[in-house]
């Protein structure tokens, strides 16, 4: 009996003294590998996860949505060497530059369905949009102002601009829309707010012609073959199409007994039934028709009845 004690005890004595020159020897620690590669060792897990999540996953950066790794890190206990190398930053900066992707968050501002300009954060765009709320009457402007997120991977793409310059580029754009859609003249309480094209008038409203069978309809607007020919108010298309001497011809229904007629164009962009605000292109100049030249046949109709459109435009 007392020789197994004594064997006991020189076995633990041998487990003791082993244990003590490992703790000598070596110290217990974490490997960390990514794709089975060994990028280092920490001592403390879940102080380096908290690093982990602070300084690369969570990391607060302007326009930073999230970042997430290519591969996992994994984590293993090891015992090493008391001599070798515990560096946290040093693992920290390898899962950056290469076990990372980073997608960008940005927000763009947008005018009636047109980018306008983009900011950094959802705080200067909120700016943005309630300054020009209470500028503008938006409503009676059908200003239709919004605020859209925009996510890249790539950051080279992000090109934002100032709160300030931001501001500056939605305000004017703002004015222009307004510009536009102030009267510049009113018929049976129909708003006029833009000229269908800009040009020199070659014949006008009740002119006799040999190539007409009776006194001109509409006003005459000569410009380039080709160009935009807007819509003067809101209203309806109700005809797009041939139509004999008037060549292609877009007829819009502006309520109220008021019609406005677009002859002679060389291409027809819009649909009946369309609904249409003013400035919007409905069609492109042209000679179509019994024309000399490229140029936009323009009539204004009351109740069924031409009128001479100069007394309300041009």
């Amino acid at each position: 009996m007392r020789s197994l004690v004594k064997l006991l005890t020189i076995i633990l004595l041998g487990f003791l003294f082993i244990f003590i020159i490992m703790l000598v020897k070596y110290k217990p620690v974490y490997e960390v590998t990514v794709a089975g590669e060994k990028i280092g060792y920490i001592n403390n897990l879940n102080e380096f996860k908290s690093e982990v999540e602070e300084q690369i996953i969570n990391k607060e950066e302007d326009n930073v949505a999230y970042t997430s790794f290519v591969n996992e890190p994994e984590y293993e206990q090891r015992l090493i060497t008391r001599q070798s190398k515990v560096n946290n930053s040093e693992i920290l900066d390898k899962l950056k530059q290469n076990n990372t992707v980073t997608t960008y968050k940005y927000y763009e501002v947008s005018l009636n369905n047109e980018t306008k300009t983009y900011v950094n954060t959802l705080d200067d765009a909120t700016k943005i949009v309630d300054e020009i709320k209470e500028q503008f009457d938006t409503e009676e402007l059908e200003l239709d102002i919004q605020i859209n997120e925009e996510y890249t991977e790539d950051i080279a793409k992000i090109n934002t601009d100032s709160l300030q310059n931001a501001s500056i580029t939605v305000e004017t754009a703002a004015e222009e829309i307004k510009e536009e859609n102030e009267a510049i003249a009113v018929i049976n309480n129909v708003k006029l707010a833009v000229l269908p094209v800009n040009g020199r008038i070659s014949s006008r409203y009740g002119e006799s012609s040999s190539r007409r069978k009776s006194t001109h309809t509409g006003l005459d607007i000569a410009c380039s073959s080709g160009t935009d020919i807007k819509v003067v108010s809101k209203g309806i298309i109700t005809f797009a199409g041939r139509s004999g001497s008037y060549g292609n011809l877009v007829k819009v229904d502006h309520g109220e007994g008021v019609e406005t007629w677009y002859g002679h164009c060389s291409k027809i962009y819009a649909n009946v039934g369309d609904e249409v605000k003013p400035g919007d292109v409905i069609a492109a100049v042209g000679s179509t028709g019994n024309s000399t030249g490229p140029h936009l046949h323009f009539e204004i109709r009351i109740n069924g009845s031409t009128v001479n459109p100069q007394k309300y435009v041009y």
